[in-house]
């Protein structure tokens, strides 16, 4: 026979799988469900442990334990996908926010990033993807002028990808990813419904076209609730 606590996590993953519990939904308190369900604290406590430690729930010191968007998006960490081809894959509406676009010289950094000099100028695109009318992806891309002379508002709201290869006739051909959790930006809470996360997933690509040549460099932002990250392997 299941424990006390088993059918506690039981019954809240079925309204939550249900949509009875919807996303951000704030559970009861511990209290109130050790009344509810007539069990301990700690019979309560090993429930709400295994609801998070199965992504159903996060807790919060000081707030409470809020239900996940159980939901999520797949995003393929092999291969190169654009937004706009990853929100058609997805099938829900989705929309890209311009917030920046210039030329502009490089800082030590992105000479760093793109292998530029101070006498290259590189496209600065700050856009901001919502899916479902969340903005959930802060997506900031630098350009190596060199390789791509003209970018405007109509196309980086589009495809960027898309006009690269269908206008410019660039091949694309591969790229360097470096995933890291860190703790989220002013910018971040700026652009992003943060809600109450404060860490966020930061995909960082390095593009090559098939010459070789590094054109692009790009830190994809994304809010950790709402994607999963998957891959193939095989072993050799």
């Amino acid at each position: 026979m299941d424990s006390k606590y088993l059918t506690i996590y039981n019954e809240i993953t079925s309204k939550i799988e249900n949509g009875k519990f919807e996303p951000n939904t704030k559970l009861s308190s511990e209290n109130e469900m050790m009344q509810e369900y007539d069990v301990s604290r700690d019979t309560i406590r090993k429930a709400l442990n295994l609801l998070e430690q199965n992504g159903y729930i996060q807790k919060i010191k000081g707030k409470g334990s809020f239900v996940l968007d159980i939901n999520k998006f797949d995003f393929p960490v092999s291969g190169l996908t654009s937004f706009k081809e990853l929100s058609e894959k997805i099938g829900k509406k989705s929309n890209t926010v311009l917030q920046e676009l210039e030329l502009i010289e490089p800082d030590k950094f992105l000479m760093e990033q793109l292998n530029v000099s101070q006498d290259d100028n590189v496209w600065k695109v700050i856009r901001v993807r919502e899916i479902g009318n969340n903005k959930i992806i802060l997506d900031k891309d630098f350009f190596n002028q060199k390789f791509v002379p003209l970018l405007n508002k109509e196309i980086c709201e589009d495809s960027i990808y898309e006009y690269l290869e269908n206008t410019l006739g660039l091949n694309i051909s591969f790229a360097k990813k470096e995933i890291t959790v860190q703790k989220a930006t002013e910018e971040d809470k700026r652009y992003l419904d943060m809600e109450h996360y404060d860490m966020i997933v930061v995909v960082k690509n390095y593009i090559y076209l098939d010459d070789t040549n590094l054109f692009q460099y790009t830190e994809s932002r994304h809010r950790p609730d709402k994607f999963r990250f998957v891959d193939f392997a095989r072993r050799k």
